[in-house]
C-alpha cells in the first residue's frame, strides 16, 4: 500500500510538470513551474505547499560554527616497541639453568633468567679477586702503586659489569672470594616474556637472542584510517579505546604516530596510540576499537549532509529565493561532520535551503534541460491500452 502510494505520488508529480502553470489539475499537484539557469543547466522549480508536503519537502538554513568529526577504526594492542628488549649473552657459554623457562611469565628487575658456565667468566673472576689481594697488598701511602693497583680492580669489575653480570655477584664475589662456576643475567626490568629460545644445556654465542621481555606498563594500539580521515588525525591528539573484553569501559591515550605515507592498496594509513596500562588490563593481541575527535574549525559554513545533490559533475544545494522558488546553487564541498557537510563556497549564512526531497527537486529542475521526471522510464502517463 505505501509504495503504491509512493508512486502515485511520482505520477502525480510528473503529470504537474508536463502541463502548463495555468492548466487545472485534478490532483492538487498544478502550479508547478521550472525555469532554466545559466549556471547549473538546471531550472527553478516552485511548489505550492501541498506539493512541497506531498513529496515531502523540508527546508533548513546554512549555519556557521564549529564543526567536529568522530573518527573509528578498528585496531590491535601490541607492546610499545620502545619497551621491548632481547636478552643476549655477551660472551660464548653453555647454560646450566634455565630460572625463567615459560613464555608468558612475569618477571621483575633482578630476577635471574638463566645461570651460565663460560671459561671466560671463570677467568674474569680470577683476575678480579687478584686485583683485590693487590690492593690489599700494596701500602696506601704508596700513591702510585696504590692508584694502578685500584685502576685494575675497577677494570676486572667494569670487565663483569660489561658482560650483564649484576652488582650483587660481583659484590657477593668480593666478598667471598670464591670463584663460581657459573653467573647469572638477570632481568633488567619489569616485563612479560614475549619469547624464550633457550633450553638447558644449550651451547650459546655471543649476541644470540635468549630471551624477548616487554615491559606492558605502556601499550600500543595500532589500526589503519582511510586516506581521507588520516589527515583530520594531529599528532598528540586525545584517542578513546573499547576492547571487547571489558564492555563498557573506556582506555585514554594520546595519538604518537601518524603514517607519512598511505597504503596503495587499502588506501589507509597507520596511526598508534600510546596509552598507559598499569592494571596489565590490556594484552598484546586484543582486538580494539578506537575513536578520534577531529575538530574541523570553529567558523564554518554547513548544511545537512541530506541537502546536498551529488550529481556526479556538479555538487547542487536548492535555495529558497525571496519570491519562494527553489533554486539550484553550485557548491563546493569540505569535508563531512556527522549529519553535516561544509560548504568552502556557493553560499552564504543564514541562506534557508531545501533539506530533503532534493533528488526529485533536482529530477524536475533538469526540465529545462528535457529531462524531467515526465521522460524517465516508467513514467509514461498515456492512457491505458
Amino acid at each position: 500500500m505505501r509504495r503504491t502510494l509512493a508512486v502515485g505520488v511520482l505520477v502525480t508529480l510528473a503529470v504537474g510538470c508536463q502541463r502548463s502553470a495555468k492548466a487545472p489539475a485534478d490532483n492538487g499537484m498544478a502550479g508547478m513551474e521550472t525555469g532554466t539557469t545559466s549556471t547549473t543547466g538546471r531550472g527553478a522549480v516552485r511548489l505550492s505547499a501541498a506539493q512541497a508536503q506531498a513529496i515531502g519537502v523540508a527546508y533548513a538554513t546554512v549555519q556557521r560554527g564549529a564543526l567536529n568529526r568522530a573518527i573509528r577504526t578498528v585496531g590491535q594492542v601490541v607492546p610499545s616497541e620502545v619497551r621491548v628488549t632481547d636478552i643476549t649473552p655477551k660472551i660464548d657459554g653453555f647454560v646450566d639453568r634455565v630460572y625463567v623457562d615459560q613464555t608468558g611469565m612475569e618477571v621483575h628487575r633482578g630476577d635471574r633468567l638463566l645461570s651460565i658456565y663460560s671459561p671466560m667468566l671463570v677467568t674474569a673472576q680470577q683476575e678480579l679477586l687478584t686485583a683485590r689481594r693487590l690492593v690489599q697488598s700494596v701500602d696506601s701511602t704508596q700513591t702510585e702503586a696504590w692508584r694502578n693497583a685500584n685502576a685494575l680492580l675497577d677494570a676486572a669489575r667494569q670487565r663483569l659489569g660489561y658482560w650483564d653480570i649484576s652488582t650483587d655477584q660481583i659484590d657477593h664475589l668480593e666478598r667471598t672470594g670464591e670463584v663460581q662456576k657459573t653467573m647469572s643475567l638477570d632481568a633488567p626490568f619489569d616485563g612479560v616474556v614475549m619469547e624464550k629460545l633457550v633450553v638447558a644445556g644449550q651451547s650459546v654465542m655471543a649476541g644470540a637472542k635468549l630471551y624477548r621481555l616487554a615491559d606492558l606498563s605502556t601499550v600500543w594500539v595500532q589500526g589503519d584510517v582511510y586516506e581521507n580521515d588520516l589527515s583530520l588525525i594531529q599528532m598528540g591528539a586525545a584517542a578513546r579505546i573499547e576492547v571487547a573484553g571489558y564492555p563498557g569501559r573506556t582506555f585514554n591515550g594520546r595519538v604518537t604516530f601518524v603514517s607519512p605515507m598511505v597504503d596503495p592498496e587499502s588506501r589507509a594509513g597507520r596511526v598508534r596510540v600510546e596509552l598507559p596500562n598499569p592494571d596489565d588490563l590490556l594484552k598484546p593481541g586484543m582486538f580494539a576499537t578506537m575513536f578520534f575527535d577531529a575538530h574541523l574549525g570553529g567558523d564554518a559554513l554547513s548544511v545537512p549532509v541530506d541537502a546536498v545533490v551529488m550529481t556526479g559533475e556538479r555538487n547542487l544545494v536548492f535555495v529558497v529565493s525571496p519570491d519562494g522558488a527553489l533554486e539550484p546553487h553550485d557548491v563546493t564541498l569540505g569535508v563531512r561532520a556527522g549529519d553535516r557537510r561544509e560548504i568552502l563556497g556557493g553560499l552564504t549564512e543564514g541562506q534557508r535551503i531545501v533539506a530533503s526531497a532534493n533528488f526529485l527537486l533536482d529530477a524536475e529542475s533538469q526540465l529545462g534541460q528535457g529531462a524531467g521526471m515526465a521522460n524517465m522510464p516508467g513514467m509514461d502517463m498515456g492512457p491505458p491500452k
